[in-house]
């Protein structure tokens, strides 16, 4: 059972959502401003927020990015559940630091696997009988303790998705998966669930840490009607 926290202004959305997840048997917590759910999860820290964007006062992107700040709170997942559904929303969503993104109107039990999917990765990770502390592909370098991806242009500090998705594709360098696949093994979504554009977004936050020329990748590469590989070589 975990503790989840919705911050949403639209009181109806908020009591919806409250009544559903604790079918599911998650405690929740509602807060309707980004100011007062800030102040409510430092002190009953939540397993993850539910977060609206266009809230009065402090937007949901902005709350986001304060979420990511605060060391009490920055290794939580967020998801956007919003109304905002353009591309670019999305991409701003994910820039911001969110997990996951959902638009409303939603499918109750679509939220439900993408929650469990969440905390299932949010679980603290398991020592393997031989941890792996780093994956390297030629001069890029993926550090598993501290989450830090190692290119000649520069290091950068990797988000858990981030890291999550970075860590398959290296893992596996120059193999080649499609969006559906990578929901699956990436995001733990069962089969047909989820957005390829959840994979775009952040394929392209991606590549605007590692990549010299984000537009014209030669890491993270995409292979035209099949999906992405990290490539070999370019390294």
């Amino acid at each position: 059972m975990a503790t989840i926290l919705v911050i949403d202004d639209d009181e109806l959305v908020s009591r919806t959502l409250q009544r559903a997840l604790k079918m599911y048997e998650h405690q929740v917590m509602t807060a309707s401003s980004g100011i007062e759910g800030l102040q409510l999860a430092r002190r009953h820290r939540p397993d993850l927020f539910i977060l609206d964007i266009m809230m009065p006062g402090v937007d949901g992107y902005q709350v986001c990015r304060q979420i990511r700040g605060d060391p009490l709170l920055e290794d939580l997942p967020v998801l956007f559940l919003t109304a905002k559904a353009k591309d670019e929303d999305k991409i701003e969503g994910f820039r911001a630091g969110a997990d996951d993104y959902l638009v409303k109107p939603f499918n109750m039990q679509e939220l439900e696997l993408r929650v469990k999917a969440i905390l299932r990765r949010a679980m603290p990770r398991t020592k393997e009988p031989e941890e792996v502390t780093e994956v390297r592909i030629g001069n890029i370098v993926l550090d598993c303790r501290a989450f830090k991806i190692t290119t000649p242009h520069g290091t950068s500090l990797l988000t858990n998705v981030q890291f999550d998705l970075l860590y398959h594709l290296m893992s596996h360098g120059d193999q080649v998966f499609n969006s559906q696949q990578l929901l699956q093994d990436v995001w733990d979504y069962p089969r047909d669930t989820g957005s390829p554009e959840l994979v775009r977004a952040h394929i392209k936050n991606l590549r605007e840490k590692i990549e010299p020329y984000p537009s014209d990748p030669i890491y993270i590469v995409t292979i035209q009607g099949h999906g992405y590989t990290f490539s070999s070589d370019n390294t």
